[in-house]
């Protein structure tokens, strides 16, 4: 519910505004990559506006999603070293569990066959 709710404050009004600057923006625009000679045909891309906006959005979400994914390496690091410590623990205990009740069935034994 919460995240439906997110998705129509925040993305919906996103996507409207989005929208709307593609439709205003519909002219061609030349991106000159040769910052010493802008009129190069070689280096520069004629195309609407409204394509290099989403091609700026894509790449800042790739961007910022990969330096999230960088910045949280230490708590994933962290939770596989704690996964792992967990599996060896409960290996231990079932070792232990199972060395008990040998243990109880070696005690057991005697004393029921000594009556």
């Amino acid at each position: 519910m919460t995240k439906k709710l997110i998705n129509l404050v925040i993305l919906l009004p996103v996507a409207i505004i989005l929208i709307v600057l593609s439709v205003a923006n519909r002219q061609g625009v030349t991106l000159s990559l040769n910052p010493f000679d802008p009129g190069d045909q070689v280096l520069s891309l004629t195309a609407p506006f409204f394509v290099y906006l989403f091609l700026a959005i894509i790449l800042g979400a790739l961007i910022g999603s990969g330096l999230t994914w960088f910045a949280q390496g230490k708590h994933r690091k962290r939770a596989r070293s704690q996964a792992q410590e967990a599996a060896r623990w409960q290996g231990e205990a079932r070792r232990n569990q199972k060395r008990a009740e040998e243990l109880a069935q070696q005690v057991i034994l005697p004393v029921s066959a000594s009556k």
